[in-house]
């Protein structure tokens, strides 16, 4: 075994010549961007410029980098402050937003719609979501059909706010008084829905238009000739979702995003009320998911889907309604089933997005756009979003956003971030900090949190409030230390916005092999890999390569036609792959592995899991293009390469195919990053003298030791986000992979910034024990700071614990921040520093030592280590600690006091324990929190050296 330590290699660079490069580590420079933003809900839009600047001042204090804008329902009792979507009233708040925006250095987004998705008042029936129905009928030869061609759109209702009988309701639901009292979420009228085509088709295979013979009253004037025939009359129907949680002034219809005129006639609203006003500081629009679908029925219709679908697909839906409807053969349903869903996949693409995009690059804006939960390929989708933005907490859903932005070449991710990362009020500081690191490993680099509420000053305790949790307000405690998490994000993003994506892999997505599965109703809606593609291969496959430490990013075919290689490096958005990857596709177009080919033909390399695509999808000129397929792939000739793979020589390159994924990958020359096997999971980006790593350990086990990391790297500087410690890592060589010594306690993270050629400069210290645990003993002066509902007198205790333990009920309902107090002597020992190590805290902690900051410590672990140099004979701790929101609720819920007021979704509870009688969230029902310095608190002696032990 080969091992160099940094000494050593700087010895031999010495003697044989090489350039030594004096530098220091040092952080980026912290922007706006890189900062972490925030949504901001104007409930009602009651808002007024006084707290609208009292509140952007304090959100840049806390280190926010900008706002979002989403208008949203209102709050009960404030509805003389109500400001309608888009009014002249509403453009003068967002101005006077812009503008304190400018003054304070910060960013500023807007949703598009007052809820969400696209829609409000002014959608008209036509532009309104569409779904398909449809009625058949048999006759037989001389037959003529007795009943009208007619379909009845039965009434249907879903509300969130008050019932309402919908007799008393007239069309549109604009037109209706109370629509923030009613919350409308779907509304179906009963009438007759118009007739799109009825087509007949006998068991001859003949199929015939009589749409033309069908008169206004729905009267066919047709008598069946020879056989037996089967008529499918297909109907156009209102869906009738509304938009949600809207606000005053946004109720109204959802847009049918397949049509590109209900497209332009909704953004139409936005330039009239625009006019006249200065937007130039406004950065981007937003959409905020697509969610038309999550409603009773889904929109699956346009009125030109007919037109669209012979244009695209080559040949007539109405002459293959049974397969459509999953009638006729099973291979020709799915291939029917798979074009029409591919339609509906352009329509939205084309339609909606781009058109989107283009109108806001009209106004020299970007757009951020959700694009998951579509019914089509997310991954163009997100392709023509200027930043892609994502949800959730599943690493592979996440990686469709930054997939996309990566493989085009976008340099921002967004993310709507800790949307529900815990119940109502029990969220800790900690918990967000692990989900910002599940998005920046995913991808992201520019997290947005879900969210922060407009609240005046006026408003009691705990102020307005969204449905979701975490409320990442100024009344929430955790504000305190709101501070630390925004500078730890900024920090890590300050890397990751830096340099270019640096993934190995590209991973062919399936999508036709999703478009072929038969579901419970015709379209797939795309959430990530559970969503669209549960039980494909790909996704045992996808979870494997995260798994093993492969980095890779998702590409649709779409995308992959755009790919050049030169030698074995694939090029794409001006980032560079080393393989493309084809997770066991069963359908691919004949153009994609016509492109596969001539990638493996310029030199790369082409991997297979399992064995190589099986046919093409789609019913147009199915022979042909079937026969140009098995001739390519006849042509193909695998030899044995060892280790069950498959080997075909095409042209400069090959094309690999084996069982195992990772045998397959290695059997390519494809590297791993083995540094997982320790429990870590990291993302990798590129810079001009080497690379960057995001690390993160969220295991159970410490790490203290050499990680292998692999990529060139001479030198490499380490940096700590949370603490800002930064310097020259221990690195040495270990059998040809390079090693670098990290420190990471479980829930910390770090940066890596690797270098090709040697660089010296102040070196990272590592801490290491050299003696046994020593309690601080003595009496703690516990003083409640700042909270409420009141500040409990000043309490003292010997033993640490809860402060609600500490008698009277003061300290059993109370939120806010404690400082606890000690003095102790000298620590024993000679060392050159000692870790303080704070035991349990609920929830965050600032610690002071004889008058100076010593750091924030947010948890899971609370430790520190503090020289020599700043301890006295007698010295005086300090430990200011935060807790949760959830006893003062809890009190006021059980006391009966009234702070959900809000109209829509008044506090829906996250677990169904916490729901109360009537369906709304309580904590009437919750034990006391445990909040404070829990202990026990220990001074570990230490030494430091900047090389490892």
């Amino acid at each position: 075994m080969k091992k160099h330590t940094l000494s050593a290699l700087l010895i031999a660079a010495l003697m044989s010549g090489s350039t030594l490069s004096f530098a220091q580590a040092k952080w980026p420079a912290i922007t706006q961007q890189t900062k972490p933003w925030t949504r901001w809900w104007w409930m009602g839009s009651a808002v007024n410029d006084k707290d609208l600047t009292r509140l952007m001042e304090q959100y840049q204090k806390a280190g926010l980098g900008g706002v979002e804008i989403t208008p949203i329902y209102g709050v009960k009792g404030e509805e003389k402050q109500f400001i309608n979507f888009l009014s002249p009233k509403w453009m003068d708040a967002l101005t006077h937003t812009l503008k304190e925006a400018d003054r304070l250095g910060m960013g500023v987004d807007m949703a598009q719609a007052s809820g969400w998705p696209f829609g409000g008042p002014w959608v008209t029936s036509a532009d309104a979501c569409k779904y398909v129905a449809y009625k058949t009928y048999n006759l037989k030869e001389g037959d003529k059909l007795k009943e009208a061609v007619t379909y009845t759109q039965e009434p249907l209702m879903r509300i969130i706010g008050e019932k309402i009988d919908i007799k008393k309701l007239v069309e549109p639901i604009t037109k209706n008084p109370n629509l923030q009292l009613h919350a409308f979420d779907q509304v179906r009228f009963e009438k007759p829905l118009p007739l799109q085509a009825l087509m007949a088709y006998s068991d001859k295979g003949q199929s015939l238009d009589l749409t033309t013979k069908v008169d206004a009253k729905g009267n066919l004037n047709w008598t069946a000739p020879a056989g037996s025939w089967t008529l499918y009359a297909v109907f156009e129907g209102w869906h009738g979702k509304m938009v949600e949680r809207a606000g005053p002034g946004g109720e109204g219809d959802v847009i049918d995003h397949f049509s590109k005129k209900a497209t332009q006639n909704y953004l139409a609203r936005f330039d009239q009320a625009f006019k006249g006003y200065n937007l130039k500081s406004l950065r981007a629009f937003f959409n905020d998911s697509y969610e038309v679908d999550d409603a009773n029925g889904e929109s699956n219709w346009t009125p030109a889907m007919f037109e669209e679908f012979k244009k695209r697909r080559g040949y007539d839906l109405e002459a293959n309604l049974p397969a459509l409807f999953g009638k006729d053969s099973e291979d020709k349903n799915k291939r029917v089933l798979s074009d029409y869903r591919e339609t509906i996949s352009e329509l939205l693409l084309e339609n909606y997005t781009k058109t989107w995009s283009e109108w806001a690059k009209g106004k020299g804006k970007i757009i951020r756009n959700q694009a998951h939960g579509s019914p089509a390929n997310i991954l163009d989708l997100y392709a023509i979003t200027d930043i892609p933005e994502i949800e959730g907490t599943d690493i592979l859903r996440i990686k469709f956003a930054s997939s996309a932005a990566n493989v085009t070449g976008k340099k921002l991710t967004s993310s709507e971030s800790a949307t529900w990362d815990n119940e109502h009020f029990l969220s800790k500081l900690s918990d967000i900090k692990k989900d910002m690191d599940l998005f920046m490993l995913g991808g992201v680099n520019h997290t947005f949190y879900h969210g922060t509420n407009y609240s005046p000053q006026s408003a009691k305790w705990p102020g307005w409030l969204f449905y979701a949790a975490v409320h990442f307000n100024p009344n929430n405690s955790f504000w305190t230390d709101f501070s630390k998490l925004n500078q730890y994000v900024a920090r890590s993003q300050s890397f990751l916005q830096a340099g270019k994506p640096n993934n190995d892999v590209l991973v062919y997505l399936p999508i036709y092999d999703s478009f072929t599965r038969k579901g419970k109703v015709l379209l797939q809606h795309f959430d990530g890999i559970d969503h669209g593609f549960k039980g494909l291969p790909v996704e045992k496959h996808a979870e494997k390569l995260w798994e093993k430490g492969y980095g890779f990013d998702f590409i649709s075919d779409k995308q992959l036609l755009g790919v050049t290689a030169a030698n074995k490096a694939l090029q794409t958005g001006g980032n560079t792959y080393q393989t493309v990857f084809v997770p066991e596709a069963q359908y691919m177009p004949l153009a994609t592995f016509q492109q596969l080919v001539k990638l493996a033909e310029a030199g790369a390399n082409v991997v297979f899991a399992g064995s190589l695509p099986e046919d093409v999808p789609g019913l147009s000129s199915l022979d042909s293009r079937r026969a140009t397929f098995k001739q390519a792939v006849s042509g193909l000739k695998f030899t044995d390469a060892g280790k069950g793979v498959q080997k075909a020589t095409v042209g400069k390159g090959a094309f690999w195919v084996g069982k195992d994924a990772d045998e397959v990958l290695a059997s390519a020359g494809i590297k791993r990053e083995s540094l997982v096997d320790n429990g870590l999971q990291f993302v990798r980006r590129s810079h001009a003298k080497g690379h960057y790593y995001f690390m993160a350990n969220w295991g159970d086990k410490a790490v203290d030791g050499w990680v292998p990391i692999q990529t060139a790297a001479q030198s490499v500087a380490l940096y700590d986000p949370m603490t800002e410690k930064l310097g020259m890592a221990s690195v040495r060589t270990n059998n040809g992979v390079n090693e670098v010594y990290l420190q990471l306690a479980p829930g910390e993270s770090c940066v890596l910034e690797t270098f090709t050629n040697l660089v010296n400069g102040p070196a990272y210290t590592y801490a290491k024990p050299v003696g046994s645990k020593q309690d601080i003993k003595g009496t703690w002066d516990v003083s409640f700071i700042s909270g409420g509902p009141t500040l409990p007198a000043k309490k003292q205790t010997e033993k640490l614990g809860s402060w609600t333990d500490l008698g009277g009920d003061d300290v059993k309902k109370f939120s806010g921040t404690a400082d606890y107090t000690i003095s102790f002597p000298m620590p024993d020992g000679n060392a050159e520093g000692w870790l303080l190590d704070l035991g349990k805290v609920a929830e965050s902690a600032k610690i002071m030592l004889n008058g100076k900051e010593v750091g924030t410590l947010l948890g899971p672990t609370y430790q520190i280590f503090i020289p020599k140099s700043q301890f006295k004979g007698t010295n005086t701790l300090s430990v200011k600690v935060s807790n949760s929101m959830a006893n003062r609720i809890s009190d006021m819920d059980r006391n009966k006091e009234i702070w959900k007021k809000f109209y829509n979704i008044n506090m829906s509870p996250r677990l169904k324990e916490n729901r109360g009688d009537d369906g709304n969230f309580t904590a009437e029902k919750w034990d006391t929190k445990d909040s404070g310095l829990l202990g026990p608190v220990t001074l570990t002696p230490a030494t430091t050296s900047a090389k490892a032990q």
